[in-house]
């Protein structure tokens, strides 16, 4: 007989509406907790502030991403048309006032790196893919993405009690509490 062991996620709640999951948002902000998410149907204005979210490391990202691919297409084109193997076209020089010529390539080399940098630096950075999350063995939790607000407040974060965390829910307004467990 085999049983399967199980470690506890979090504690979920449902809210009634958009203005009582923005405000329980702000007291689980305010409480101190760190490891901790949102569930909604549909983008709510001004929520990661209500959150206390930093910024995105994002656009930094691709900043990099954008200026590493600048950065080779001009290596590439000056290393092999000036300095490897010089290419005289119609009597033009072959030095660094060529630059022009290489634009095209550059602009090019510089959008599909940034472009790249985006998607593989927005799935590392929130953390996909996941097959697997241990909110959808929840009963309740399909209703996010139809009419249904949630709280998630995971076991990994500091602050995380099963009664306190469970009372402190309660207490912001949280309705259909319920411990998410995860197989191991």
């Amino acid at each position: 007989m085999s049983t399967t062991l199980k470690r506890v996620h979090g504690y979920l709640a449902e809210f009634d509406n958009p203005q009582d999951l923005y405000h329980a948002a702000e007291h689980v902000r305010d409480q101190g907790y760190q490891r901790w998410d949102v569930h909604t149907p549909f983008p709510i204005h001004g929520m990661d502030v209500a959150m206390g979210n930093p910024r995105s490391k994002l656009p930094w990202l691709v900043f990099f991403g954008g200026a590493t691919g600048f950065t080779v297409a001009f290596l590439m084109q000056f290393l092999t048309q000036v300095v490897i193997y010089p290419t005289v076209v119609q009597g033009k020089p072959t030095d660094i006032y060529t630059l022009p010529a290489f634009f095209p390539v550059m602009f090019e080399l510089t959008i599909l790196f940034s472009a790249f940098t985006t998607l593989f630096g927005l799935l590392a950075l929130i953390g996909l893919p996941r097959l697997n999350h241990p909110l959808f063995a929840s009963k309740r939790f399909p209703k996010f993405s139809d009419d249904g607000f949630f709280v998630c407040i995971e076991a990994r974060d500091a602050k995380f009690t099963k009664e306190g965390t469970k009372s402190f829910l309660e207490g912001i307004g949280g309705k259909n509490i319920e411990l998410v467990e995860d197989e191991i």
